[in-house]
């Protein structure tokens, strides 16, 4: 099953804590401060969970999967996710 936010501000809700209504505009808070970090090159850290960084791609030759042709990929941005210790921890704990 793949969570969504509205599953996040569902569970927010059923803690009985927030009015769903409010539970909604904290979740896409916390998803703009993030989203605007991250544009802005910064690295975004949630202790106990992990680290979203900014990572540079350079140029490179590829190749169009349809017809073979070789292609080349433009330069560009991704993000990447390092989990924390402590969320690997209890990822692997069941096994």
């Amino acid at each position: 099953m793949t969570v969504t936010k509205a599953h996040i501000v569902e569970n927010l809700f059923a803690k009985n804590i927030f009015t769903k209504t409010e539970s909604a505009q904290i979740i896409e808070t916390l998803f703009e401060i993030v989203k605007d970090s991250l544009e802005q090159g910064d690295d975004v850290l949630l202790s106990g969970f992990g680290k979203f960084s900014v990572k540079e791609k350079n140029q490179r030759r590829g190749r169009n999967p349809q017809t073979g042709d070789p292609i080349l990929l433009a330069p560009r941005k991704v993000v990447t996710f390092k989990c924390s210790g402590v969320l690997r921890e209890r990822i692997n704990r069941g096994k």
